[in-house]
């Protein structure tokens, strides 16, 4: 049986987005990160209060967590997966620097 892939890249998160697909995006950065700059539609949930809110995150259909570079986002999806039993979540590679460099020469980079 073939595994779930566990990260997405920010050009195939953005294909998807384009295309319509319905994804919660997580994003894990503290207040002052999220509002300096954050993808459309995303929804903050820093990593210092992930654990007291996940019921915020749905348990089917795909969920994409995102950070500065894929760090923090690679623990709280870990956290999903491994204590919680999803398998619906994938960690965005790199994060919304990433997102800046292979999608939107625009977005905000810090």
């Amino acid at each position: 049986m073939e595994s779930a892939p566990l990260e997405i890249t920010a050009a195939e998160l953005h294909r998807r987005l384009q295309a319509g697909h319905d994804l919660q995006l997580i994003d894990v950065r503290e207040p002052e990160e999220y509002d300096y700059c954050h993808l459309p539609g995303s929804q903050l949930v820093p990593l210092s209060e992930f654990t007291r809110r996940t019921a915020e995150i749905r348990e089917a259909g795909p969920v994409v967590v995102i950070c500065h570079h894929g760090v923090r986002s690679g623990q709280a999806a870990g956290y999903l997966r491994q204590r919680l039993g999803r398998t619906n979540v994938l960690n965005l590679r790199g994060g919304v620097a990433a997102w800046a460099e292979q999608v939107d020469p625009t977005f905000p980079t810090y």
